[in-house]
This record gives structure tokens, C-alpha cells and sequence, in this order.
């Protein structure tokens, strides 16, 4: 019983991700952001976390550091250790530099750990709400955790390296 609620929950999850994807007609891929967290917390109704971030541009080859955080409000429950999250960036223009990513992003997300765990972001914002983080992306980690709810992911630029 315990485990269908825990698979309708992720369930909803992906469900919300999905409908809440904007119109693609006008972006192309720019890179891929990789971020590594903390060992994080669940405080049944949210959490946050520090991360520090790498984006790797595609053409010409560069790499930007960028430190973040990241909130959760909603469901959150258990323990996770440092984990990595990773987008395919989107974009609507080919101006790349050292802040292209700096601002705010909001969507949705959903997590499950049980030793390994997965988990799916959908966030949209960044600069004049310009830069969309890949549906869907990956995140690793290992723990005990339940979480789903929605997401904050503030960037702030750090150099390039």
C-alpha cells in the first residue's frame, strides 16, 4: 500500500513536469549545466540546499562556474547524501557568456531514494526569463527521501574557468 502511494506520487510529478513545459518552436540547445549538491534534509514541507554548478557551452567549448541554491516547498520528507543534477540549456538566443544563466528558475520536481534515487526538475527562467533547464533532468543521490513539490533554483555566477 505504502509503495502505490509512493509511485502515484511520482506519478503526479512527472504529470506536473510535463503540462507544465512552455512552446520549444523558438529555443536550441546551448550546453549542459551540471550541479553538485549538499547532503540534504527533508523538512516534510521543504527544503533547501546549496550547489555549485559547471555549464559547458557547446560552441565555442567553454566552462562557467556558478554557485546556486535550491528550495523545495512542498512534500520533502527524509535524507539524501551529495548528489548531482544535470540540464541540457535551452535558450532563445546564441549570446553566451559568464552570466548567462544568473537569475531565478521555477517549476516543478519530484524525488525518490530508497538507497540509489532519481529524480525529475522542469524549471524555466534565468535572464528576461530567456534560458529553460531540459525537461526532466537527471538527478542522482543516495538516501531515504520522498519529495515532490514545487522548486526554486536561484544562479549566481562565479567566472570562468
Amino acid at each position: 500500500m505504502r509503495m502505490t502511494r509512493i509511485v502515484a506520487v511520482i506519478g503526479v510529478s512527472v504529470l506536473l513536469c510535463t503540462f507544465t513545459l512552455p512552446a520549444r518552436a523558438e529555443t536550441f540547445r546551448v550546453g549542459r549545466l551540471l550541479c553538485f549538491s549538499n547532503p540534504r534534509v527533508g523538512l516534510v514541507l521543504g527544503s533547501a540546499q546549496t550547489l555549485r554548478c559547471v555549464f559547458y557551452t557547446g560552441n565555442p567549448p567553454r566552462q562557467y562556474i556558478y554557485e546556486g541554491r535550491i528550495r523545495r516547498i512542498g512534500l520533502d520528507i527524509g535524507v539524501t547524501s551529495a548528489g548531482t543534477l544535470s540540464w541540457a540549456v535551452l535558450s532563445k538566443n546564441s549570446r553566451i557568456g559568464p552570466a548567462t544563466l544568473r537569475g531565478n528558475y521555477v517549476g516543478a520536481s519530484g524525488n525518490f531514494a530508497l538507497g540509489p534515487g532519481l529524480g525529475a526538475n522542469v524549471l524555466i527562467g534565468g535572464s528576461r526569463r530567456s534560458v529553460m533547464l531540459q525537461p526532466l533532468s537527471i538527478e542522482r543521490s543516495i538516501g531515504l527521501n520522498l519529495a515532490a513539490g514545487v522548486t526554486n533554483l536561484s544562479l549566481g555566477p562565479r567566472g570562468r574557468r
